[in-house]
């Protein structure tokens, strides 16, 4: 079951950079900073009540977030959702026609086991499914 807004990731050139305007904007200091080499990205977390903004930066040419920006350029990236059971949901939606970009769980960032609907199947936006680690 989708249980809320989990995040709004937000791609950037520099998080050096942006992460001041953001924590001016909303009242609030990063909370976490971490690197998740598997996806070529660096991210910078805040939390706004419930959810969360994460930034994120591009640590290579190769990865997503560095094709996201050199098309699209900074902004709005993804949302992503909170959900108590990923596999069920992965399994739900395809279900339902969306084609999952992952149809395993894979690690992510902020302790979050994480996968990604395909945009061509979920109205052009980008969708991360998130399930917090236990243990």
């Amino acid at each position: 079951m989708i249980r809320k807004i989990e995040h709004l990731g937000i791609a950037v050139n520099s998080i050096k950079e942006s992460l001041p305007i953001y924590e001016k904007l909303l009242g609030t200091s990063c909370y976490k900073s971490e690197e998740v080499e598997s996806e070529g990205v660096k991210t910078a977390f805040l939390q706004v009540g419930e959810s969360k903004i994460e930034l994120l930066e591009a640590t290579n040419e190769d990865s997503p977030i560095a094709k996201f920006l050199s098309k699209k350029g900074k902004g709005f990236h993804h949302i992503a959702f909170d959900v108590d059971d990923i596999e069920f949901e992965i399994n739900r939606l395809q279900t339902e026609g969306f084609e999952m970009i992952h149809t395993t769980p894979k690690s992510g960032a902020d302790n979050k086991r994480i996968a990604f609907l395909h945009p061509k199947s979920s109205d052009s936006l980008l969708v991360e499914l998130c399930q917090e680690k236990k243990g």
